[in-house]
């Protein structure tokens, strides 16, 4: 570099001609070109042209110039770039041994390095640190050699990226060795997603096994990472991914009594309902908002007070906005049997039977699309709803019309309900069959109605095993419990009494204070009953008769329904163990 500058300060008079020559040159080639090609402005005005002459040495310029005579501009052009050349020469070659120097000892072509010079002399780098920076850039272009041999090895569609890419280095084109990398990214960014959505679908499947072996957290976890995986580029499924997600919770908190993974589903559903809007996708939304009820009811039907089940039937009514019965007739119709399902849950916690009348017109609408020949399955499962509804409307009115209908909706049931096809479904029909049958047969004071009622409850536990369903496990203990203490009245001997109080014990051991405590309070109070009645029949024994004391008074620590009745038996009880001095 010093030489050619040497080179410009000796020769600059030379160099100035040399300017002053490719002016004149272009100014004269401007007067041919609008000379011979003039402006439409030009023509249109008929302007006349201006001479300017020239004569002698020297130079003249302006439109239509006329030379007269000869002139010499500078140098000769070819003579000048020989020059140049030559001034440049000495350095051209010290920078071409360099660059063969380092080719030699880091192993990497020439062509690369030669490329990578000129960069460093387009940034203005100091001739002094040249040879240091082209040193370090052959490392560079080694590490990238290793780097791109890596990605040759990777799936196939993406190694003739690499090997593209790597030819094109070692030519010295690292524009198109980096489109090429670009276009090889842009086929792996596509390679992701369909291998996310790959995994995504092995973890859905693996899921559905999970869900089958009744490992509902571990299949909740796999479709919550499942739609991480496929959020970024597929809405849709992630949607799906997420309801499954919440699903899988709901049905661990159903069947084995987490309130917990209850709560997780309802904080997940209402996630979901965050993101897929009523706006953007009313149908996916009204499902979500059916989803959300069945969750937000069955952890009311748990819980002190009706803020829950209000909050589940507002869901369900919201998604029958959307999910009307012209639109989408049997979507309409499981919503209506969802908000019977929390209408009647309601109705239990209430007095009179308002809300359970209206679970019945809810029921009875879901039947007009729900039928049996279209689909048996889920006019079964509404049959039996309905015959849950006409079952406490039974209950809280006079004479046996609607326990009787009652009772020919669990059987209507039944003849689809299969035991080994679904049987849960058919445990659950047989459980309410049996008590619908226990309270005919106490309206009716019939003992053969009250057998087949215990007949119905011992088969429903066949099939509701405390570890596949501990809370309706304990739930159909105490409700076997109830039908055996009352064949125990009508009957003679202590054997239906204490079969009660074992089924009571047992049901005790799922049912808790902390779990359900409504459900704990109402089979303490219905132990003591039983206790209380084997006592009797045992003579006043006092030993059970302490015992149906304390069960009494541990059913008082909750407002539960049985309270008043209970304080009237326990201040009886206490004043008989007192005079006893028992107490």
């Amino acid at each position: 570099m010093h030489e050619f500058w040497d080179f410009v300060v000796t020769n600059k008079e030379m160099l100035g001609w040399i300017g002053g020559g490719i002016t004149a040159i272009a100014t004269a080639g401007w007067a041919v070109v609008v000379r011979f090609f003039p402006t439409k402005e030009d023509k249109s005005k008929g302007a006349t042209s201006t001479s300017v002459t020239q004569s002698g040495t020297g130079i003249a310029s302006g439109r239509d110039t006329v030379v007269s005579g000869s002139f010499n501009i500078g140098l000769d052009e070819k003579k000048v770039g020989d020059q140049i050349a030559d001034a440049q020469k000495p350095l051209t070659d010290q920078l071409e041994r360099l660059a063969a120097q380092i080719s030699r000892d880091k192993g990497v072509p020439i062509a690369p390095l030669r490329t990578i010079l000129i960069k460093l002399g387009e940034g203005g780098v100091p001739e002094e640190a040249i040879p240091q920076r082209l040193d370090a850039k052959a490392d560079e272009l080694l590490r990238l050699r290793d780097e791109i041999a890596q990605l040759r090895l990777g799936p196939v569609e993406l190694a003739s990226f690499a090997q593209r890419a790597q030819t094109l280095i070692d030519r010295g084109d690292l524009d198109a060795a980096r489109n090429a990398l670009a276009e090889g990214r842009a086929a792996a960014h596509q390679l992701r997603e369909q291998s996310s959505r790959y995994e995504a679908d092995f973890l859905a499947r693996e899921a559905e096994i999970d869900g089958l072996q009744l490992a509902y957290r571990a299949a909740a976890a796999k479709y919550s990472e499942a739609a991480a995986l496929v959020a970024g580029f597929d809405p849709e499924k992630r949607w799906q991914l997420m309801n499954n997600h919440a699903s899988e919770l709901y049905r661990q908190g159903d069947e084995f009594g987490d309130n917990d993974a209850l709560l997780q589903a309802i904080a997940a559903l209402r996630g979901v309902l965050t993101e897929n809007t009523r706006e953007r996708v009313p149908l996916d939304w009204a499902m979500t908002q059916n989803n959300l009820g069945n969750a937000l009811q069955k952890l009311g039907e748990r819980e002190i007070g009706t803020a829950r089940l209000e909050e589940a039937v507002a869901a369900y009514r919201a998604a029958l906005e959307e999910y009307t019965r012209e639109r989408v007739p049997l979507d309409w119709a499981m919503t209506q049997n969802n908000l019977g399902n929390a209408l009647s849950s309601l109705g239990q916690q209430e007095s009179g039977t308002a809300r359970l009348e209206e679970a019945v017109a809810a029921y009875r609408a879901a039947l007009e699309e729900y039928t049996r020949e279209r689909v048996p399955f889920d006019w079964a499962m509404t049959q039996n709803n309905l015959g849950n509804a006409l079952r406490l409307i039974g209950e809280r009115k006079s004479g046996t019309t609607h326990l009787e209908e009652a009772a020919t909706a669990f059987r209507a049931a039944l003849a689809e309900f299969n035991r080994e096809w679904v049987p849960l479904r058919w445990a659950g029909t047989q459980y309410n069959l049996g008590i619908a049958l226990a309270i005919l047969s106490e309206r009716k004071s019939d003992t053969v109605l009250l057998k087949e009622a215990v007949e119905a409850f011992r088969a429903t536990l066949a099939e509701r095993t405390r570890e596949r369903v501990p809370l309706q496990w304990a739930e159909t203990q105490r409700s076997l419990g109830n039908a055996l203490r009352i064949l125990g009245q009508r009957e003679t001997g202590a054997a239906c009494f204490l079969e009660a109080v074992a089924a009571y014990h047992s049901a005790l051991t799922e049912f808790t204070l902390e779990r359900v405590p409504v459900d704990w309070a109402m089979t303490q109070h219905n132990l003591g009953n039983a206790l209380l009645n084997l006592g009797e029949r045992r003579g006043s024994d006092t030993a059970l008769l302490q015992e149906a004391a304390v069960a009494y008074r541990a059913s008082l620590l909750v407002d539960s329904y049985f309270s008043d009745r209970t304080r009237a038996v326990l201040a009886h009880l206490e004043a008989f163990l007192a005079q006893r001095g028992a107490l």
